[in-house]
């Protein structure tokens, strides 16, 4: 299917016509969507600043289990509340620039998080020993990919 009947499709469904027509839907799921995004981003940064070396007196190991936890709980919270939302103006938020850079930023800070997992999980227990500068780049590069995505969501409105 080509992506103008995509959004044509996702718009006519029943989540997209739900999403215009009750008035009620939308500002409740954009609202569970702020709050899975306190859930997801709030932990990440946390952790991320852990691993730069803030709060050396939280063992990492067990933060770090903690805070996944709480930003995975927010992700579950964002995937059906954004798409939700999406549905309801897909082809206008498909053109719109900053929409398409937050779904850039999303794929690249998801796939940033799923490598640094892969590459150091193993490592946390000796991360304040020797942490690896490539590890410390990717928490960098989370903090500023996540906060880099509301930000684009707002601009949304203004592009």
């Amino acid at each position: 299917m080509n992506p103008a009947a995509w959004v044509a499709a996702l718009e006519a469904s029943t989540l997209g016509q739900w999403m215009r027509g009750d008035a009620w839907a939308y500002p409740v799921v954009n609202v569970l969507h702020l709050f899975g995004l306190t859930l997801l981003v709030g932990p990440i940064v946390l952790l991320d600043l852990r691993l730069l070396g803030a709060g050396r007196a939280f063992p990492l190991a067990a933060t770090s289990r903690v805070l996944t936890a709480w930003a995975i709980a927010g992700l579950l919270v964002l995937l059906p509340s954004g798409s939700a939302l999406f549905a309801a103006d897909a082809g206008a938020l498909l053109a719109n620039p900053a929409m398409r850079f937050k779904l850039i930023a999303i794929t690249l800070a998801l796939t940033n998080a799923i490598a640094f997992r892969w590459l150091w999980s193993s490592h946390i227990a000796h991360w304040d020993q020797a942490p690896p500068p490539l590890g410390r780049l990717q928490a960098l590069l989370s903090i500023v990919l996540w906060l880099a995505i509301p930000v684009a969501g707002r601009m949304i409105a203004y592009v």
